[in-house]
C-alpha cells in the first residue's frame, strides 16, 4: 500500500467513528452480547433438561447495563461474572433436586414395604398378632381375617373349629386362641328350651364377640395411622438435607464459583477505577497451600 492510500484510509476512518448520540452508543454496546457467553458450551441442552438461552441473554443484558464495561478486558470480566452467576443458579437447582429426590424416594419406599420382610419383622416375637396390631397394615390384615370368620358364622350358623384357624402358617396366635376359647365356651351353653334356640343364641354371641374385636382393630388402626403420619412427617423433614457426600460436593462447587465471581468483580472494579483516573492501591495477595 502506498503512502497516499494509507493516508486516505486514515482520513476516511476519521469520518466513521461509530454512533455519537447516547441512544446510539447504548445500542452499540449491546453488540457485545454476541460473545461466547451465549455459546452452546454455557447452556445445558440435553434430552431431559433444556436451559433457556433467552433467560441467559436477559441476565447478561442486565449485568452489562449495570456494570457498564468498556474495552475487551472489562467485557471479558463481565462475561465471567454472568457465567459464574448462571452456574451458581444451576448449583441451587441441583441442591433442590437432590432434596426432592431424597424426600420422594424415601416416601415411595416406605409406602411400598416388602411383604416378606414385614412378615419376618412380625414373627420375631413368636406370635405375630401383637406386632401386627402396632401397624396400620397389620390391623387391616387382621380385620380381613376376622370378617372372613364372621361370614362363615353367618353362613354356617355357628362358630366352627375350622373357622377359628387363622392362616398364620399354622402357628399358635392370640387371635385364633381367643376364637377357640369362645367356641368351647359356647359349646357348653345349655341355655334355651331347644337346640335351635341355643344354636341361634350361640351364633348371636359369636357375632357380638367378632364385631367387638373388629371395632377394636379399627380404633387401633386409626391410632397407628396418626402415629405413622407423624413418623412420616419426621422422616421427610430429616430428608430435607441431602446426603453428606452430595452436600459436600455441592458446597465445594459453590465455593469455587463464588471465589471466581468475587475475583472477577474485584478485578473489574479496579480496572474501572483506574480508567476513571482514581488512585488504586496494588492488590493484596495471599498464597494458601494445604499440607499433604
Amino acid at each position: 500500500m502506498s503512502l497516499q492510500q494509507l493516508d486516505a484510509n486514515r482520513r476516511n476512518a476519521q469520518k466513521s467513528t461509530g454512533p455519537k448520540t447516547p441512544q446510539g452508543r447504548a445500542i452499540s454496546k449491546m453488540n457485545a452480547l454476541k460473545h461466547a457467553i451465549l455459546s452452546k458450551e454455557v447452556l445445558v441442552c440435553g434430552l431431559n433438561i433444556q436451559e433457556c438461552s433467552q433467560e441467559l441473554s436477559a441476565l447478561h443484558k442486565r449485568f452489562w447495563q449495570e456494570l457498564n464495561p468498556a474495552g475487551p478486558v472489562e467485557e471479558m470480566l463481565v462475561d465471567q461474572i454472568v457465567t459464574t452467576h448462571w452456574r451458581l443458579r444451576r448449583a441451587l437447582r441441583a441442591e433442590s433436586g437432590e432434596i426432592a429426590l431424597s424426600v420422594d424416594e424415601g416416601q415411595w419406599k416406605r409406602s411400598r414395604p416388602n411383604p416378606h420382610l414385614q412378615w419376618m419383622q412380625w414373627e420375631v416375637w413368636g406370635d405375630p398378632v401383637p406386632a401386627m396390631k402396632d401397624s396400620t397394615r397389620g390391623n387391616s390384615i387382621l380385620a380381613v381375617w376376622l370378617r372372613q370368620v364372621r361370614a362363615r358364622v353367618v353362613q354356617e350358623g355357628e362358630l366352627t373349629e375350622d373357622a377359628t384357624k387363622i392362616p398364620l402358617d399354622g402357628k399358635p396366635n392370640m387371635l385364633s386362641q381367643g376364637l377357640e376359647e369362645l367356641r368351647l365356651r359356647l359349646s357348653q351353653n345349655s341355655d334355651g328350651p331347644d337346640p335351635a334356640s341355643r344354636r341361634e343364641e350361640n351364633k348371636k354371641q359369636a357375632l357380638t364377640f367378632i364385631d367387638r374385636e373388629l371395632r377394636m382393630l379399627e380404633w387401633r388402626k386409626v391410632d397407628c395411622l396418626n402415629r405413622e403420619a407423624a413418623d412420616e412427617e419426621a422422616q421427610q423433614a430429616a430428608a430435607v438435607l441431602p446426603a453428606m457426600p452430595v452436600l459436600e460436593k455441592i458446597l465445594r462447587y459453590e465455593t469455587k464459583l463464588e471465589r471466581q465471581m468475587y475475583r472477577a468483580m474485584s478485578q473489574l472494579e479496579r480496572l474501572q477505577r483506574m480508567r476513571r483516573g482514581e488512585a488504586v492501591p496494588p492488590p493484596l495477595t495471599m498464597e494458601v497451600s494445604e499440607k499433604p
